[in-house]
């Protein structure tokens, strides 16, 4: 029997993402009608944080709910977007983005088996060249020493609450400590944080675009900038590369 109450909410925060929305809004679409509970059983939500462009609307036209969420924080506007869900599986991934038509398939088996907490789809580029490659084999090792991923994130929606959501007083890096806090809370039930094969995501490369492909070398020294300092608010850094940049 096919489900009428979503099981599934899948969250995306979005700014001004009028171009790329759409693109990942159809990928939803087709994992939606692959899934064996139905695509009713899929909710899709817009998290729309302040946008100027024609974000919200996007959204509408394509099927979505939209929330409003003012405070211009990507860990507010996923918090936003959890609150206004309706499902007992809470998914999150980047507008930029595209998901794969098994995502929701195989998501359902990992919760389902009891010993996953959280965990993610990881990537994969949607370009290639030296400088991009050398960075994703670099993360590569940092999600292999840290046991957790990125693309769709997912967990259940009482976990997600148990620890708080994502943490507002980060302007970024707020879904690392998001991920930590769930493996935190996973063992201290025997569970762990899973990452999912066969089911990657599109990694967008819009900001390798816009500040080359090299980049993410000096955005690793700001990382470790921050862990050293425990400062996750650099508003200059932010800005430039999160919150305003150019869209």
């Amino acid at each position: 029997m096919k489900s009428e109450v979503p099981k599934f909410s899948i969250i995306i925060p979005a700014y001004n993402e009028e171009k790329l929305l759409p693109r990942l809004l159809d990928s939803i679409a087709v994992a939606r009608k692959n899934y064996s509970g139905g695509a009713n059983a899929v909710e899709v939500i817009v998290a729309d944080n302040d946008s100027t462009d024609r974000t919200a609307a996007v959204a509408a036209e394509h099927g979505a709910k939209v929330v409003k969420i003012t405070k211009r924080r990507i860990a507010a506007a996923r918090n936003g977007g959890a609150r206004a869900a309706r499902g007992d599986i809470l998914c999150f991934i980047d507008a930029d983005s595209a998901i794969h038509p098994q995502t929701f398939a195989a998501i359902e088996e990992a919760i389902d088996d009891g010993r996953t907490v959280a965990g993610a789809t990881g990537i994969l580029l949607e370009r290639r060249s030296i400088g991009l490659m050398f960075t994703y084999y670099l993360a590569m090792t940092v999600v292999w020493l840290m046991q957790m991923d990125t693309g769709v994130v997912f967990c259940r929606r009482e976990d997600f609450e148990a620890i708080g959501g994502y943490d507002e007083t980060r302007l970024y890096a707020e879904d690392v400590a998001f991920l930590i806090a769930m493996r935190r809370l996973g063992r201290t039930r025997g569970q762990r944080l899973g990452r999912l094969r066969g089911v990657k995501a599109l990694g967008s490369t819009r900001k390798f675009d816009q500040f080359g492909d090299w980049h993410f070398l000096w955005m690793m020294g700001q990382g470790v900038k921050s862990l050293f300092t425990g400062n996750w608010n650099d508003k200059e850094f932010a800005e430039r590369y999160w919150y305003n940049s150019g869209r």
